[in-house]
């Protein structure tokens, strides 16, 4: 016995110096560490994000552009063309199939290439896509170029968040994603600005080209994200990107409770490092312990309400909608462009707020804000005269500005929190996928409603943002200052106790992800072998074997 033991001592000393050797390799290989990576990380999840909004804004702007006009006469709405009305929403929203089928893409390669080389892949799709657009004589060409350049989008806005939420610590993670959000606003400020200028159309579509390539050339600099590479069986370089993101040791006690909160996390979902297996559709409807079901439809009902709240009917509708006020042509440019400017300065306070008042509280008072303005702006489009079109016009402001403080980072921020790590690739894409999907409705039914029912377009979407108030105040747990793996412990001690997880989210005596405590509650118990699965790493945590309880 004493010489079977000497054996295993030495083949787990051997082992184990493996891993620390492995570590050290990906330490070493490292570019950036600490702030640096954290604000490179920002910078580039950021650019990508402006050229969301950017992409978005752009069209908007365009729309009542002459230039524009007199090569795509389609999207001119006149008493003599009335059906002119669709081809406009059409062309708008054609974008947003694009992004729908990017983000369902991410369901079969978002886990298989990584996050990195997906934003890569969407960015570069992103750029061909402008090309096309930019070099468009029909409108045919420059419909299929915005569908081609909404699958790149997609592909981007289905995976930075994740990939950023996935690199940040948690106290600082919401302001950090929220960030995102308010470069969305700077991108359609700076396409407002740059359509509302002297040059050529095909200048301001192409100027986006920059952007991507800016991130393509970029993230060779980055880690990949360490819940991603512990799920593919890398774990010497999860640790190795968990240090560097903390700027510590991976010997400190807060990488390695980080690091064994991500092998719970690999543990809990069932998955095995290294393994090529992918989550099962199926997986999205079980409940028990991990909520799957709970947890998937939280992500996509947010990421529906972002855009049935109505703040498309401005981003994009921005131009003819001033002129609807009696405003000329150069004017309704003008103040569409400040419009965005305004948009953008808005989103900086929810950067500030985030983390502090937590997700549920802002998102309930951006509800509120922009019920309350689109009652105001339905009464005063039923009174039409001079005096209510200036207020209206001033209340287009105050929507942006309830919606970048509430809304608008909101939705990217949190389907990426609530997600257990096994489901984040496949939940995203769904959520993601909810969000185009909406969009294009909204889109496309906002020429025509106005058309058809003018200002009681706005009763309409009054009415949907007073419904998202009570959904949110039962239903949405607070994320805010917990990690990622925090919330599978929330959601399982919920499931345990038979309460709401929105109350066990409130509650302060929550066991931190990889405690001994949160392995109890998840199910999972520590190995107290000496073999393999004990080293650094590998996970040394099984589940205990529950049968998961399926959503019909």
């Amino acid at each position: 016995m004493s010489n079977e033991k000497a054996i295993n001592d030495h083949s787990d000393k051997a082992l184990s110096t493996t891993f620390e050797d492995d570590v050290h390799a990906a330490t070493d290989a490292m570019k950036l560490r600490g702030r640096k990576l954290t604000a490179t990380l920002s910078f580039v999840a950021g650019t990508g994000f402006i050229l969301f909004g950017y992409d978005q804004g752009v069209m908007s702007a365009l729309l009542t552009a002459n230039q524009f006009e007199k090569v795509f006469p389609q999207v001119v709405v006149s008493d003599a063309h009335p059906n002119h009305a669709t081809l406009q929403s059409f062309l708008v929203a054609i974008y947003e199939i694009g992004c729908l089928i990017g983000a369902l893409s991410t369901l079969f390669i978002g886990d298989r290439f990584g996050r990195k080389r997906t934003i890569a892949l969407g960015c570069s799709i992103m750029t061909i896509g402008a090309i096309i657009q930019a070099s468009s004589f029909s409108y045919a060409q420059l419909a299929f170029a915005r569908t081609l350049t909404g699958v790149g989008n997609g592909l981007n806005t289905s995976t930075v968040p994740a990939y950023h939420a996935e690199c940040s610590p948690p106290k600082s993670r919401g302001s950090l994603i929220m960030i995102e959000g308010s470069l969305i606003t700077l991108g359609i400020m700076i396409s407002f600005w740059a359509s509302n200028s002297s040059a050529q159309w095909r200048v301001p579509i192409a100027l986006q080209i920059l952007f991507a390539l800016i991130v393509v050339f970029a993230l060779p600099m980055l880690p990949e994200s360490p819940r991603w590479l512990m799920k593919v069986g890398r774990p010497a370089e999860a640790m190795a990107v968990i240090s560097a993101l903390e700027d510590n040791p991976h010997t400190d006690p807060s990488v390695q409770l980080t690091f064994h909160a991500v092998q719970e996390a690999v543990a809990l979902e069932g998955s095995k490092p290294g393994s090529s297996e992918k989550a099962s559709l199926s997986e999205l409807f079980t409940g028990g312990r991990s909520q799957n079901f709970r947890r998937v439809a939280l992500g996509v009902v947010i990421q529906c309400f972002q855009q049935i709240t109505g703040i498309n009917l401005i981003t994009y509708y921005a131009t003819i909608l001033f002129e609807r006020l009696g405003i000329n042509d150069v004017k309704s440019r003008i103040l569409a462009a400040c419009n965005g400017t305004e948009y953008f300065l808005a989103s900086l306070v929810a950067i500030f707020l985030i983390d502090r008042l937590g997700r549920r509280k802002l998102m309930i008072f951006g509800s509120i804000g922009q019920c309350i303005t689109m009652v105001l702006l339905a009464v005063l489009g039923s009174i039409n005269n001079s005096a209510a079109d200036v207020v209206s016009a001033v209340l287009l402001f105050v929507f942006n500005s309830f919606f970048a403080v509430g809304w608008l980072g909101m939705t990217w921020l949190y389907p990426a929190e609530i997600v257990g790590l096994r489901m984040r690739a496949p939940a995203n894409a769904l959520s993601t996928a909810s969000n185009w999907t909406f969009n294009f409705c909204v889109v496309m039914v906002t020429g025509p409603a106005f058309q058809n029912i003018s200002w009681k377009t706005y009763i309409v979407f009054a009415a949907l943002n007073a419904f998202t108030i009570p959904i949110v105040y039962l239903f949405f747990p607070e994320t805010a200052n917990r990690s990622l793996e925090d919330m599978d412990v929330i959601f399982a001690l919920a499931y345990l106790e038979k309460v709401s997880p929105v109350t066990v989210s409130l509650r302060k005596d929550v066991p931190t992800a990889g405690s001994p405590e949160a392995e109890r509650i998840l199910g999972l118990q520590v190995s107290t072998s000496s073999s393999e699965d004990a080293l650094p790493g590998n996970p040394s945590v099984r589940e205990v074997e529950e049968p998961q309880s399926t959503i019909a």
